[in-house]
């Protein structure tokens, strides 16, 4: 990838349980540097974010539906955490298709906390290293990955970029290496 400016990346989460910082990080530290970034979700209404996985958020509205984006308008795939996000998200067949699609075109992925499990139920962690937050360790490595507990880890293995970090503490270094990526 060439510019930010002229990068298009792509957020997909679930319609609630989101973690909150992890959502609204990428998404406004992106656009800000200049990417053009969508938000897609299962259904137009307002998504709703949560702290620390229990207490209300803020609710951002998307802008696409997950079953109307494709992988090829895309450069980089955002897979943000939240338990109850993810949870739902990993068994969205559209989501499922979307990061297999991004793996197989060998494009950019980045997740963070529980965000790999959706990565674990497409199937494409296999001989990639990657982080996450400490609760999904033994689902990354079941679905072949190698855990590391780092900041952030990028992985270049098997012909795709791979960009993870642990929690919200690790949202400068996860953005800052998604900006690297693009």
């Amino acid at each position: 990838m060439s510019d930010i400016h002229s990068s298009k990346v792509l957020i997909v989460v679930h319609d609630w349980g989101i973690e909150e910082t992890e959502l609204t990080r990428p998404l406004n530290d992106l656009r800000r540097a200049g990417a053009q970034v969508t938000l897609a979700a299962p259904a137009h209404e307002a998504v709703e974010t949560v702290r620390h996985d229990r207490y209300e958020g803020s609710t951002v509205q998307p802008d696409a539906l997950l079953s109307d984006v494709k992988a090829s308008d895309f450069d980089l795939l955002v897979v943000p955490g939240g338990t109850c996000n993810v949870d739902h998200l990993r068994i969205n067949p559209d989501a499922i298709a979307l990061a297999k699609d991004f793996a197989t075109a060998g494009k950019p992925i980045a997740a963070i906390c529980h965000g790999p499990w959706l990565l674990v139920n497409a199937e494409v962690l296999g001989g990639k290293t990657l982080t996450s937050c400490r609760y999904i360790k033994a689902d990354v490595e079941n679905a072949g990955g190698v855990h590391e507990d780092r900041e952030v880890v990028v992985d270049d293995a098997r012909g795709w970029k791979l960009i993870t970090s642990r929690k919200p503490d690790d949202l400068d270094a996860f953005v800052d290496a998604i900006k690297e990526a693009l």
